[in-house]
Parts: C-alpha cells; sequence; structure tokens
C-alpha cells in the first residue's frame, strides 16, 4: 500500500493536468450542449416545417449515432477533408453535439409542460412571442428542465471519458498510467472513481441551487439551505410530461 501511495504522489501533477482536461470538456461541453439544446428545442417546436424539419433531422441524427463515431469523424476523418481541429475543439464540439441533441428534448418537453392556462394569459396580455417566452414560458420550464439537464450534464462528465481516442491526457488516461505504475488495479481505478464522483457531486449541488433558485423566484421554492439534501422523488413527480 506504501508503494501506492508513493506512486500516487509521484503521479500528483499529471493527475492534476488530467483533472484539468476533464474539466475543460466537461465545462465546454456542457455550455455547447446547453446552447445547442435551447436552439433545437425551440426549433422543433416551431410551427414552420421549414424549421421544424431541419431540427428533428439534427436532434434524431446526433442521437442515433454514437459518440465515439463522432470523435473519431470529427479528429481522424474531417482532417482527410482538409478541416483539421485540436484535441480539445473536437471534444468539447463532439459532446456539445451529442448531448445538445438529448437536452433539446429536455427543452422541448419543458416548454410543452407549462399549463397551457400561462400561455392564454400571455396572449391575453397581447405579449409578443418573445416577450412571452422570455418573461412567462421560460422562466417556469426552466425550473422543470433543470434536473433532467443535470443528469445529462453529469453523464456528459462520463462521456468525457473517450477522449482518450483524439490523444487528451484526462482523468481516465492518467488513471490508466498510474494503474501501469502499481500494477494494482482495484487502487488506481478507485482513484479515478473518486475524482469522477467529485465533480459529479459538485455538478448536482449547483443544478440544486439552480433549480431552488428559479422556484423561489416563481414562489414556490424552498429555502436554499437544501441545496445539501437529495431531491424527493415526489416533489419532481408530474414535472415534465
Amino acid at each position: 500500500m506504501s508503494d501506492n501511495l508513493t506512486a500516487l504522489e509521484t503521479m500528483l501533477p499529471r493527475l492534476a493536468d488530467g483533472l484539468l482536461v476533464t474539466l475543460q470538456l466537461t465545462v465546454g461541453g456542457a455550455t455547447l450542449a446547453f446552447v445547442i439544446a435551447v436552439a433545437l428545442g425551440l426549433a422543433a417546436r416551431h410551427h414552420s416545417t421549414v424549421v421544424r424539419g431541419p431540427a428533428r433531422v439534427l436532434i434524431e441524427f446526433f442521437r442515433g449515432t454514437s459518440l465515439l463515431v463522432q470523435l473519431f469523424w470529427l479528429f481522424y476523418v474531417m482532417p482527410q477533408l482538409g478541416l483539421t481541429l485540436s484535441s480539445l475543439f473536437t471534444g468539447v464540439l463532439a459532446l456539445g453535439l451529442n448531448y445538445g441533441a438529448y437536452g433539446a428534448e429536455v427543452v422541448r418537453g419543458a416548454i410543452n409542460s407549462v399549463p397551457k392556462g400561462q400561455w392564454e394569459a400571455a396572449v391575453a396580455l397581447s405579449l409578443s412571442p418573445v416577450r412571452r417566452m422570455r418573461k412567462v414560458i421560460w422562466p417556469q420550464a426552466w425550473a422543470i428542465m433543470i434536473p433532467s439537464l443535470s443528469n445529462l450534464a453529469v453523464m456528459l462528465l462520463k462521456g468525457t471519458a473517450v477522449a482518450y481516442v483524439i490523444l487528451m491526457h484526462d482523468i481516465t488516461f492518467v488513471t490508466e498510467q498510474l494503474r501501469q505504475r502499481t500494477n494494482d488495479t482495484f487502487f488506481s481505478y478507485g482513484v479515478g472513481m473518486v475524482m469522477y464522483f467529485a465533480i459529479a457531486y459538485l455538478i448536482v449541488l449547483l443544478a440544486n441551487a439552480l433549480e431552488i433558485r428559479a422556484k423561489n423566484r416563481l414562489g414556490t421554492g424552498p429555502p436554499l439551505r437544501d441545496v445539501f439534501r437529495p431531491r424527493d422523488p415526489a416533489a419532481h413527480a408530474g414535472e415534465v410530461t
């Protein structure tokens, strides 16, 4: 065990670098995924088939193809077509496109879950479609979609583990190096598991805080101290239809 700890101490700088790479992929991919999710989610419910059709095609394409294959295409195939992308940009782009497509369905479903009476009230107030969405519909839909989006963010974090195929030295890559040095699979991948869990837990805490804040703005939220408490499944039953 002492040899494992010595090897771990020696590998700390590399683990820190791997952690940084994983965080860059997670934050960058999640940010891009959110932008894509909102854009495609709104487009997928547009009344015009010219807008709705391409949005549905993009959503189903990126949901229906493997993240690993998308990474290979962007990093290894695109250079043959004259477009070379850096490893980090490729990782962020692939994660954003893949999970953004899943997020688009969350956004669309949350907006559709806003009670019909709210839409009718916004129309009765003679609000423009943009103001109707921004002032009335989106705040309610945002509170509904946060739990599902946070789940996707955690899945995106775990999806960064395939970044080794595009030559990125993330947590998984460095964990494998630690395993080769210690020849102890349980210890080495245990370290990696703890690191991934710590990041995922921070994502959950942030999502809880955002959800509470969003619900407080609607006058229905619990105190902010509840951010550290697990969600009550019964409280969220039937929120997304």
